[in-house]
C-alpha cells in the first residue's frame, strides 16, 4: 500500500509517531491482498487544542483509496497512538465490509 501523504497539526511528527502510525495503515494489506491496486493512504494526525489537558485532544484521520471506494476513518482521543489504534479498528471493520461487498 502507498502512504501517499502524512500531515501532522499542532504537534511535531517525529519519525517514531509516524513509523506507528504506518504501520497500523500497512496492517490493511493482509485484509486486501486480492484488491487490485490503486491503494493509497491519506494519514493526518492533529492536536485539536492546547487550552485544556484533559478530553480527547488527538484526532488521527484516514483516507484510505481503493479501487471504485473511498473509505474514510477518524478517532479522537487523550492519547495520540490510541486515536491511532482506534482509527485502525474503525478502518478495518470498513475494509472488511468492502472485501465482502467486492465478493
Amino acid at each position: 500500500m502507498d502512504i501517499a501523504k502524512m500531515k501532522a497539526t499542532g504537534f511535531e511528527l517525529t519519525p517514531a509517531i509516524a513509523a506507528y502510525a504506518e504501520e497500523k495503515v500497512r496492517h490493511m494489506d493482509k485484509f486486501l491482498v486480492s484488491v487490485q491496486e490503486p491503494k493509497r493512504a491519506l494519514i493526518e494526525l492533529e492536536k485539536t487544542t492546547n487550552h485544556h489537558n484533559k478530553g480527547q485532544i488527538f484526532r488521527a484521520e484516514v483516507m484510505l483509496e481503493l479501487p471504485g471506494k473511498m473509505l474514510r476513518a477518524e478517532a479522537t482521543h487523550e492519547e495520540l497512538y490510541a486515536a491511532i489504534d482506534e482509527v485502525k479498528d474503525i478502518l478495518e471493520r470498513q475494509v472488511v465490509q468492502y472485501k465482502e461487498t467486492k465478493a
